[in-house]
């Protein structure tokens, strides 16, 4: 999710792969392997299908939706400037605005942030507190003032090793206590390359599926794993192609109504030049943020790329 530049200034364009494909009427099924025709095979949702949404051109029927991940990143005094920059930010009234602060400043950002910006915790335990060292629990993260918690990110999976039901269990506790949930998924650079982009989305969202009591405070946020903090994002349409393909298996696995109500939104070095033409996107309802989210005036241009949706509708 790190926003990175080259040397020149420019965004580095996205890995020149193709893990996923578009249906095409004369494919060759015979020269195909069985998976690849089965990724082949999802459809784009015609817009005619979708609920009415006014103006802004979203499949979730929610509000657009922005989270800033701050991740293991701050001092006092920086993080003091960040919400003096977010306070003073103009941001469209229609977005969703989350933050989510390094646990020992949630409370200094609490205290000094505007209300008009929810706070998120960047982890949280699969049960009620105890002996259970350096984890935090939901009951304090509501006891401080946050609302939301993102769980399953990629750096929780891959490099502290927490596996797709242990996650889902997280969820379903953090629900039941009242937390909404910033559910992450997506594939790494290898999965892609073999065509699984897919199989392992659709694992991860399972494992959620399965757990969870309800999906009304859910937020599924899809961040290919080779895309964050590299510098290199997805393109708009390999970023909506997963999208749909998410919406539809909520449709076919959970429900219709959950697809239609459920965010999906997009992580993977997304800053304040990609961020408009993502957001065109029928079925990206937002973002999940990681460096550029640590300088103010560019997470509120992020922000603010809802409009792009409104002239896109």
């Amino acid at each position: 999710m790190a926003s990175s530049l080259t040397a020149a200034g420019t965004q580095p364009s996205a890995p020149s792969f193709s893990g996923l494909r578009r249906t095409c009427p004369k494919l060759d099924t015979a020269a195909v392997p069985f998976s690849h025709r089965v990724n082949s095979s999802i459809r784009l949702v015609s817009s005619s299908h979708r609920s009415p949404r006014g103006v802004v051109a979203m499949a979730g029927s929610g509000k657009f939706f922005v989270g800033g991940n701050w991740k293991c990143n701050g001092t006092k005094d920086s993080i003091a400037k960040l919400v003096s920059d977010l306070n003073t930010a103009t941001l469209e009234p229609d977005v969703d605005v989350v933050v989510s602060p390094p646990y020992v400043y949630i409370d200094q950002v609490k205290s000094s942030l505007t209300d008009r910006i929810e706070i998120s915790g960047q982890n949280s335990w699969v049960s009620k507190g105890g002996a259970f060292t350096g984890e935090i629990s939901v009951e304090q993260l509501k006891d401080i003032g946050c609302k939301w918690v993102i769980l399953g990110h990629s750096e929780r999976r891959h490099v502290i090793g927490e596996n797709d039901e242990f996650i889902g269990k997280k969820a379903a506790y953090a629900l039941s206590e009242g937390l909404g949930v910033i559910a992450c998924i997506g594939e790494k650079l290898e999965e892609r390359e073999a065509g699984k982009t897919f199989d392992v989305c659709f694992h991860q969202l399972k494992a959620f599926a399965d757990a969870v009591p309800s999906w009304d405070r859910v937020v599924v946020a899809y961040e290919p794993v080779w895309a964050i903090g590299t510098g290199k994002v997805a393109s708009p349409q390999q970023a909506q192609e997963v999208h749909v393909a998410v919406r539809d298996w909520l449709k076919k696995n959970v429900s219709e109504e959950v697809a239609s109500k459920t965010r999906i939104i997009y992580g993977g070095s997304v800053n304040g030049g990609n961020c408009a033409e993502l957001a065109k996107e029928e079925d990206i309802d937002g973002f999940l943020v990681g460096g550029a989210s640590l300088k103010g005036p560019e997470f509120a241009t992020i922000v603010n790329s809802v409009t792009s949706k409104k002239v896109a509708a």
